[in-house]
C-alpha cells in the first residue's frame, strides 16, 4: 500500500482539486467526508498528513461541519484551506466572525515571516497573488499560532502552531490562478508530512482494469460513446479489461456538430477494434425537447432519453448489464452536493444529476474520480490517439445547451455552421492545442443590423474559448483583436441569420464555462 494523504471534505466545490494535486506529487490520496471520518480511518498507520477542506458554511453556524476531537491527538501534521483554517482556529479557542469586506477571486497577500509551509515558495516581505472565496475571518488567534501573511481585508491569511504542525490557509492554493500554491501543498505534503512519491497514472490504470474485471464478470458492457476523450478513454479502458464483452454505442441526437457523427465513426473505426453501433435518435430528442427552455428541464429530458435509447438498444441483447459513460469528478461537483444541501448544486450534468431514478442499467463510471487534464495522461498510457486524447470537451446535451431558450432544427443549422468556421480558424491559425475549449452559443436576442444597405434583425453568435487545467475553473483565452474580428466578418458573411458576434470574457467563477 502507498503512504496516503487523507483530504476531510466540508462540502467545497474545489475539494477535488486538492486530491488531484496530492496525487501530482506522486503521493495517493483520498477524500473521506466530515461525517464519516473514525478513528477507524487511521488504522492503516501509512496516513500521513491532513488537509480540511473548504466549505460553503460558516463555523458559527449550529449545523456547521466540524471535525471530531479525536483528529487533533492523533500527531500528524494537519493543513487547513479556507473553511478548514477557520475551524482550527475556532478549535482551538480563536474567535471567527462574517467580515465587512469579503474576498472572492484574485487577491494580494504580503508575506510577514518565515516557515517549512512556505519554503522555496513564498519570500518574506514579499507581495503574491493567491485565489480567495470567502466571507468570515479570524479576528482573534488561538494560543500558540502565529500569522505568517495577512492581505488588506484579512489579517491572518497564512498560520501555523510549529509545535503541533497544524498550519492554515485562508486562501485555495489547490486553484491553479493561485501563485505558487502547488509549491506550498508540496511542500506539506513532502517536507512536513514526509510522504513518498510512489504513486502513478500508470498504477491507477492497473488498478481500475482489475476493478472493472471483477466487477462485470461474466456480464457485458454497453458504452455510451460521444467521440470525446472522455467516453474513448472510458472505451478503451473498459475494453482492455473485457475486450469483446464490450458494445459502444454512439447515439446520434440532432445535436451533434456539424459533421461530428462522421468524424467520429470514421476515427473510431480507423483506430480501434471494438464493436460500434451509430444509433440515429435525433427525431425523439427533438420532439422532446420541443418548447423547452429551461436548461436544467433540458438537461434531465436528454439524460432521460439517452438512457431510454440505450434501454431499447438492449432489450434484445444478452447479458448487458452495465452502462459505461465517461462521468469526470467535475460532472459530480457540479451536480451534486458533497455535504447534503441542495443548494451548492451549480447545474445537473445529463449522465449524472440528469439521469432518471429508475435506471435499469448499473452503472460503470472508471474515471469519475479524475479530472480532464488526468483523463488525457490516462489516455496516453493507453496509447490511444492524439485525434482524441488532445479534442476539446464537448458536452453531452451538445448543441442542446448551447442555444438558449427554446431549441429548433433552424437554430441548430445557425449554431452547427457558426460553430463550424470559429473552431476552423482557431485550427487554421494553429491556436487550437493552446485552448481547453472553444465553441459558440447562439442567444435567444435579436439585434437590428445593416446589410445589403438596409435594415436587418437576425441574432447574435456568442464565441467562447477558455484556458484551463481541470475545468473547475477557467479563464477566457486572449485572443488578438484581429482574430476576433476575422472570426466576427467569416460568421456573419457566411452564416445565414447572424448579424452580430460577440466575445465572452468571463471567467469561472464567477461563470461555467458553458452558458447553461
Amino acid at each position: 500500500m502507498n503512504e496516503n494523504i487523507i483530504i476531510v471534505d466540508f462540502g467545497s466545490q474545489v475539494t477535488k482539486l486538492i486530491a488531484r494535486r496530492v496525487r501530482d506529487f506522486g503521493v495517493f490520496s483520498q477524500i473521506i467526508p466530515f461525517q464519516n471520518l473514525t478513528e477507524k480511518s487511521f488504522k492503516n498507520s501509512l496516513v500521513k498528513g491532513l488537509i480540511f477542506s473548504g466549505g460553503p458554511s460558516s463555523v458559527g453556524n449550529e449545523n456547521a461541519p466540524k471535525i471530531k476531537k479525536f483528529v487533533y491527538k492523533l500527531n500528524i501534521p494537519i493543513l487547513g484551506v479556507c473553511y478548514g483554517l477557520q475551524l482550527i482556529c475556532r478549535d482551538f479557542g480563536g474567535e471567527v466572525k462574517l467580515s465587512k469586506e469579503r474576498e472572492f477571486g484574485k487577491t494580494k497577500i504580503k508575506i510577514l515571516k518565515n516557515s517549512p509551509l512556505l519554503r522555496n515558495t513564498y519570500n518574506k516581505k514579499t507581495q503574491y497573488r493567491v485565489w480567495m472565496s470567502h466571507s468570515d475571518k479570524v479576528i482573534k488567534m488561538p494560543e500558540g499560532f502565529e500569522i505568517l501573511a495577512s492581505s488588506t481585508n484579512c489579517s491572518s491569511v497564512i498560520i501555523q502552531n510549529l509545535k503541533n504542525k497544524i498550519f492554515g490557509v485562508q486562501f485555495h492554493p489547490e486553484v491553479v490562478h493561485t501563485q505558487n500554491g502547488d509549491k506550498l501543498l508540496k511542500n506539506f505534503v513532502i517536507d512536513i508530512c514526509r510522504c513518498k512519491q510512489s504513486w502513478s497514472m500508470d498504477k491507477f490504470k492497473n488498478k481500475v482494469v482489475e476493478s472493472i474485471k471483477k466487477e462485470v464478470g461474466s456480464e457485458r458492457v454497453l458504452c455510451a460513446l460521444s467521440g470525446g476523450v472522455d467516453s474513448t478513454v472510458t472505451a478503451v479502458l473498459v475494453h482492455k479489461a473485457i475486450e469483446d464483452k464490450l458494445q459502444c454505442v454512439f447515439v446520434d441526437t440532432g445535436l451533434m456538430r456539424k459533421n461530428e457523427v462522421e468524424i467520429i465513426k470514421n476515427l473510431f473505426i480507423k483506430n480501434y477494434n471494438i464493436a460500434l453501433d451509430v444509433v440515429d435518435a435525433s427525431k425523439i430528442f427533438l420532439n422532446k425537447l420541443k418548447g423547452i427552455t429551461d436548461p436544467e428541464k433540458k438537461r434531465k429530458i436528454i439524460g432521460k432519453q439517452f438512457i431510454e435509447v440505450f434501454e431499447r438498444y438492449s432489450k434484445n441483447k444478452k447479458h448487458i448489464k452495465f452502462l459505461a459513460q465517461g462521468t469526470l469528478y467535475p460532472d459530480i461537483i457540479e451536480s451534486l452536493s458533497h455535504v447534503g444541501d441542495s443548494k451548492v448544486t451549480i447545474k445537473s450534468h445529463h449522465n449524472v444529476g440528469g439521469l432518471p431514478k429508475n435506471i435499469k442499467f448499473k452503472l460503470l463510471e472508471p474515471l469519475k474520480e479524475l479530472f480532464k487534464d488526468e483523463v488525457r495522461k490516462l489516455g496516453k498510457e493507453l496509447a490511444i490517439s492524439k485525434d482524441f486524447v488532445n479534442r476539446h470537451p464537448f458536452p453531452g446535451p451538445g448543441l442542446g445547451i448551447r442555444i438558449l431558450g427554446e431549441i429548433s432544427k433552424k437554430k441548430i443549422k445557425i449554431l452547427q455552421e457558426a460553430d463550424s468556421i470559429f473552431l476552423g480558424l482557431i485550427k487554421k491559425y494553429g491556436l487550437y492545442d493552446k485552448i481547453w475549449q472553444a465553441f459558440c452559443v447562439l442567444l435567444p436576442t435579436k439585434t437590428v443590423g445593416v446589410m445589403g444597405d438596409g435594415r436587418s434583425y437576425e441574432q447574435i453568435i456568442v464565441l467562447r474559448a477558455v484556458t484551463s487545467v481541470d475545468g473547475m475553473t477557467a479563464e477566457a483565452y486572449k485572443f488578438s483583436n484581429h482574430f476576433l474580428e476575422i472570426c466576427s466578418n467569416e460568421i456573419i458573411n457566411k452564416v445565414k441569420g447572424i448579424n452580430r458576434v460577440c466575445y465572452d470574457l468571463t471567467s469561472k467563477p464567477p461563470g461555467t464555462i458553458e452558458f447553461e
